[in-house]
């Protein structure tokens, strides 16, 4: 990922709707939610919603798919993972895996 596409995801995710919306895609997974269920789940009306969701898919973060009427949005996995190589490709001098929290399971 270059700096400009970082600083374009990150700018996009600099909002506290499109964070929201960021987080309820990533939990849902690659089903996905079409946008009358984004809507109603987080209360944000369609036209802010709509708003919202091209500035992530122009940042590279959601993508959609159109399934019937519905238009079906998901995380774009690549763009995420690409997001986050580069916010820790120069971490802990070239050693990213210490910049990692331990967590203890169960």
């Amino acid at each position: 990922m270059k700096l400009n596409d970082a600083v374009t995801a990150l700018s996009a995710l600099a909002q506290a709707s499109r964070l929201e919306i960021f987080r309820v895609l990533a939990r849902q997974g690659e089903p996905g939610l079409c946008a009358g269920d984004l809507s109603k789940q987080l209360g944000i009306p369609k036209p802010t919603l709509s708003f919202h969701l091209k500035e992530l898919s122009h940042a590279g973060l959601v993508e959609s798919d159109r399934n019937g009427r519905s238009i079906i949005y998901r995380l774009r996995i690549d763009g995420m993972r690409g997001l986050m190589a580069f916010l820790s490709d120069d971490c802990c001098q070239g050693r990213p895996e210490l910049c990692t929290p331990a967590h203890k399971c169960c």
